[in-house]
């Protein structure tokens, strides 16, 4: 990845620090923010098995929407990307380590995660539905009774078809990309996942659809950091501000999902 030039490390940290009054010199010296700048790098959590959102690339360099964004973040930082690949399960870990600084991997925002990591404004919105193959008569979750659902280790989706179907027989799997082969290979009667990631892998294979039947209506996704580390998240969602609203992130999710991002980033109540 290339150092690109951005928001000078002074500004940024002076920024963060006298926002509202509330950050002390200690603290804004002691924040990811100051180290990151401090180092040079920002090294984030994607996960790599999960186009369009992260993979790799023919040369072996990752690529995706979520690369793309922590990209973004760095230029802004005016400092190099390092994006270390993780899984679902990881992600939390990740940051508790400090083996990263953001995680920005498709990771819904919930309360009980909350309780473990930060979470930033959304970046991104969707709903999570189903995956099946064109002659399975799956239309619903209601069809589920009986079948066998893959969903990947970590994520809230088991826990989401248990309540809305508890017939429905869960499979984990460690990827979202072995999850997709189960129910191609029919080791699996359906797939719940995010509806981003299904729109793209029905439209890679004709022989699937994705169901208009959503398991969670919608689901926000921010970029994960840890706990207790003010300046950083302040200054990670006064950026994401920027990003949403300058048509950055719209062009973004374009050039990977080939459509305008369909739902508001917003919760509307």
């Amino acid at each position: 990845m290339v150092i690109c030039a951005g928001v000078t490390a002074a500004a940024s940290l002076s920024a963060c620090s006298s926002a509202g009054g509330t950050a002390t010199g200690s603290s804004a010296q002691s924040s990811t923010l100051q180290q990151v700048i401090k180092r040079g790098t920002l090294n984030v959590a994607s996960c790599l098995t999960f186009p369009p959102f992260g993979s790799l690339s023919k040369d072996n360099k990752p690529q995706g929407f979520d690369v793309d964004v922590a990209t973004a973040m760095a230029t802004a930082l005016g400092v190099k990307v390092k994006v270390v690949d993780t899984t679902s399960a990881n992600r939390i870990p990740n940051l508790q380590t400090k083996k990263v600084d953001a995680v920005v991997c498709n990771f819904t925002t919930t309360a009980e995660r909350a309780k473990q990591v930060s979470f930033s404004d959304p970046y991104i919105v969707a709903g999570e539905t189903l995956l099946v193959k064109k002659d399975s008569g799956i239309s619903t979750i209601k069809d589920l009774s009986g079948k066998t659902v893959a969903v990947t280790k970590g994520s809230t989706n088991g826990d989401a078809v248990k309540a809305g179907n508890p017939q429905a027989k869960i499979q984990e799997y460690d990827t979202s990309a072995a999850a997709v082969l189960a129910v191609k290979q029919g080791q699996a009667d359906a797939m719940v996942e995010d509806s981003n990631f299904l729109n793209y892998q029905a439209k890679l294979d004709p022989s699937l659809k994705v169901t208009k039947d959503s398991v969670v209506p919608l689901e926000y996704n921010g970029i994960g950091v840890q706990l207790g580390d003010p300046t950083w998240l302040q200054w990670v969602n006064t950026w994401l501000r920027e990003f949403n609203t300058s048509g950055q992130a719209d062009a973004l999710y374009k050039k990977w999902f080939g459509v305008s991002r369909p739902f508001p980033l917003n919760p509307s109540y």
